[in-house]
């Protein structure tokens, strides 16, 4: 990943969706139950991402420590989030039928996810000498103009 020297913003004004999805390794020692849950992710990226159509913008992968691991998806809206998780034609479904039957509520793997909705406008974005990365890597970068210190003026209230 090359450094893009500079202060930089994503290119995005539109309303979008942040999801956010994890596990927890609870037992490192019950590869099986975990290893299956941690490869059910890229099947549902590609998915996503040969489907323009299905409202998915693009994801970003995150360590949150050595147990942790979490995505950062951007989506157009919640109802294409939600009707990918839903449909049974897809990838998500089975994965989460596997992941009840295999682990359910033993406590070897935990997940997570946490969702947000944000108006257009109403997000920030700011990379200083940094690769692509979040919603940048998802929609393209360009330069940060203002100063330094006006995030409030970037981030538009519901007022204005």
């Amino acid at each position: 990943m090359s450094i893009i020297a500079g202060r930089k913003t994503a290119q995005f004004s539109g309303p979008l969706v942040v999801f956010v999805i994890g596990m927890r390794i609870n037992h490192f020692h019950k590869v099986g139950k975990w290893l299956p849950v941690l490869r059910a992710m890229p099947p549902m990226l590609e998915e996503l991402a040969k489907d323009p159509d299905s409202g998915f913008l693009g994801s970003q992968n995150m360590l949150a420590g050595p147990r942790q691991v979490c995505l950062l998806q951007y989506w157009r809206d919640f109802d294409s989030l939600e009707a990918y998780a839903r449909s049974r034609d897809r990838q998500h479904w089975p994965a989460w039928v596997a992941f009840n039957k295999a682990v359910g509520g033993d406590g070897t793997v935990g997940i997570f996810h946490e969702t947000y909705a944000v108006d257009a406008g109403r997000h920030e974005t700011i990379y200083a000498n940094m690769p692509a990365w979040g919603l940048g890597k998802v929609s393209g970068i360009t330069d940060a103009t203002g100063s330094r210190n006006e995030a409030r003026s970037r981030m538009k209230t519901s007022a204005e």
